[in-house]
């Protein structure tokens, strides 16, 4: 059961952070917007605009993987002292 909620929180966070960015998006639509009056198009805005897009969620998403990654360390850190912690008050009994 843990492991879904491991997974649950992956999840959420991915989705808020990536629902959270908006620079590379208004940067696109920044630089497309001057580019599609120049050439009469709309493919410029397409084309920033998704890739604004694509870049803000990619951001988002690594860096939920980054705060998942630093919370196995601080636990799995933890569990190592607990087991040391452990390991020295019994060889302290013997």
């Amino acid at each position: 059961m843990g492991g879904q909620e491991d997974v649950k929180q992956l999840e959420e966070c991915s989705v808020s952070n990536a629902l959270g960015t908006w620079v590379f998006s208004v940067v696109g639509a920044l630089i497309a917007i001057p580019v599609g009056i120049k050439r009469k198009s709309l493919g410029p805005l397409v084309f920033f605009g998704t890739t604004g897009t694509m870049l803000d969620i990619i951001m988002g998403i690594n860096a939920c993987e980054r705060e998942h990654a630093e919370r196995q360390m601080k636990l799995l850190e933890a569990q190592d002292a607990a087991a040391g912690a452990s390991f020295a008050e019994t060889s302290a009994d013997s």
